[in-house]
């Protein structure tokens, strides 16, 4: 293998990264309703995966290895392209957490932490329990999940993705602005 041959196979790898990781992104932005941006991610993937395809066809069959490079570009922009929208996320999300004796605590805590929740009394295995329902900015889930864990380690929990929601308490004034936000707001 020359070098010119390493440097293309490196090439078609992180190319081939770059468009499954719009393609997985794009996917995820169809199933959350969000047209936008799956139009603009749709169109630089498929103008991305030609150029990269029409790279690799004509050239595979002399260097095979290309093709292992592509399918690898493939399976890191798979795993890329989750790891990067979880670390955007966009959308909101549905949190059920159902607790034994930190009802009232954890209701209190949420809501001055800035969020919003509705407790429902009910009966589980072994008694009366209180479940917590909270729509939140899938951002925050970090941070709700944390604070119910810190309140009670056996708390009981399950999230879900929220298609559609009419109106959400976003704690603004709790949390300190980070990026380029954080230097906006220094000037």
């Amino acid at each position: 293998m020359d070098l010119f041959s390493l440097l293309l196979g490196i090439g078609i790898f992180f190319s081939r990264v770059a468009d499954v990781t719009l393609g997985t992104m794009r996917t995820l932005a169809i199933v959350q309703g969000r047209t936008k941006v799956s139009f603009v991610l749709g169109f630089f993937e498929v103008s991305l995966w030609l150029v990269v395809i029409s790279t690799v066809v004509h050239k595979i069959v002399e260097k095979p290895f290309l093709g292992v490079f592509y399918a690898l570009g493939y399976a890191t922009g798979n795993v890329v392209g989750i790891r990067l929208e979880r670390k955007i996320g966009q959308g909101y999300t549905v949190v059920r957490v159902i607790t034994v004796s930190s009802g009232e605590k954890m209701a209190a805590r949420l809501r001055d932490m800035g969020f919003g929740v509705t407790t429902f009394e009910g009966q589980g295995r072994s008694g009366p329990v209180t479940e917590l329902y909270v729509v939140c900015r899938r951002k925050d889930l970090t941070r709700i999940l944390c604070t119910v864990q810190e309140i009670d380690l056996h708390a009981f929990y399950i999230t879900e993705h929220a298609g559609s929601v009419s109106k959400i308490l976003r704690p603004m004034g709790s949390v300190e602005p980070t990026g380029w936000r954080a230097i906006l707001k220094k000037k």
